[in-house]
């Protein structure tokens, strides 16, 4: 929400309140013809209903809110809020000390001093409650115009990811070599028919939610290593590791994927030992995925395929504040980076 509709949310309810207080003082002096006057009622009703309402209003706005919303815990924000009041009701009584001395306050007994203290309350709590409402409505609004762009992006990125991932070239390729070797080895190649069925029931039906099991996600890259490495006898053309608890992890679907294809476009020699490195390693408090392909010339880094900008986006809608990604190139090595908090 802009900020400008923000500050006229709050404008219209500081202006109602107050023109609410106006039509009860004009209520009960009778248009100010009896009663104190109105230098009096002024200097006796900043402290005694200003401060206590604007004090608790921004605390419970800028400090209980998001602590529960934090925390979750009901019973210790609601101490905090009473808390709030007291402190509002105690600086207010100071204020009227300050200006008429002891006696306005206890000349009249202590039963007319708590009278008056539990009303200052009482108005702190009622505009800290005001102020819960409106936070409460400005956060839902906002997570829910979060989440229109997350989808809308979300189908964005769905298009791009099947265009991607269902490349001809893969396809073509990974169905011929699963032909040739069915002269071969016809249990192998049934096998290596079955990763590839999974691979597409994956992309078509998985990745419609927008969380799914890192022990899902780790399978569909297993299967699509499988079926990269019928191209090369070399057996230790990649490496994949997995280090850590993966239970009760959670991830975007594909997160990882679009890196590792970018790593097989563009490896220089499928020959080579360890041409292509990955490691996922999921600790406490972070998901770390690290992927490293060897390159020969500039040319060979990746230009196609899904873009690093639209990975990027889509890392920036689904983990707000909560990843780095660092891709660097040097010493013909491309290497990927990227760390999720939380993860």
């Amino acid at each position: 929400m802009k900020k400008s509709i923000i500050a006229g949310i709050h404008f219209a309810f500081w202006l109602s309140y107050f023109l609410l207080l106006t039509i009860i003082v004009v209520a009960a002096t009778n248009n100010f013809s009896s009663g104190p006057g109105i230098k009096y009622i002024v200097s006796i009703g900043i402290p005694f209903v200003v401060v206590p309402s604007w004090l608790s209003f921004y605390l419970f706005y800028y400090v209980l809110f998001p602590l529960y919303s934090k925390e979750k815990k009901l019973v210790l924000s609601a101490v905090y809020g009473l808390l709030i009041c007291v402190l509002g009701a105690m600086i207010g009584s100071l204020l009227i000390v300050l200006q008429f001395g002891t006696d306005r306050l206890f000349g009249a007994g202590m039963g007319a001093f708590f009278s008056m203290a539990l009303t200052m309350v009482s108005i702190g709590l009622a505009n800290g409650i005001v102020a819960v409402i409106i936070k409460g409505f400005i956060t839902w609004y906002e997570e829910l115009k979060w989440k229109e762009a997350l989808q809308a992006k979300n189908h964005q990125m769905e298009l791009a990811l099947v265009k991607s991932q269902l490349d001809p070239h893969f396809l073509f390729n990974t169905i011929n070599n699963i032909d040739i070797l069915i002269l071969k080895d016809a249990t192998l190649a049934s096998e290596y028919l079955n990763k590839l069925s999974d691979i597409l029931r994956f992309m078509l039906f998985e990745t419609k939610t927008e969380q799914i099991a890192l022990t899902k996600e780790i399978e569909y890259i297993e299967k699509y290593i499988a079926l990269q490495k019928i191209r090369t006898s070399n057996a230790n053309f990649v490496n994949f590791t997995v280090q850590g608890n993966l239970s009760n992890k959670t991830i975007a679907p594909m997160i990882f994927i679009p890196f590792i294809e970018n790593a097989f476009k563009h490896v220089s020699n499928k020959k080579t030992e360890h041409a292509i490195t990955i490691r996922i390693i999921s600790e406490e408090k972070q998901l770390r995925f690290e992927c490293e392909n060897q390159f020969g010339t500039p040319t060979a880094l990746p230009s196609n395929g899904l873009g690093n900008d639209l990975i990027e986006k889509r890392l920036a809608l689904l983990y707000p504040k909560k990843h780095t990604l660092v891709l660097s190139n040097q010493d013909h090595l491309y290497q990927v980076n990227l760390v999720i908090k939380n993860g």
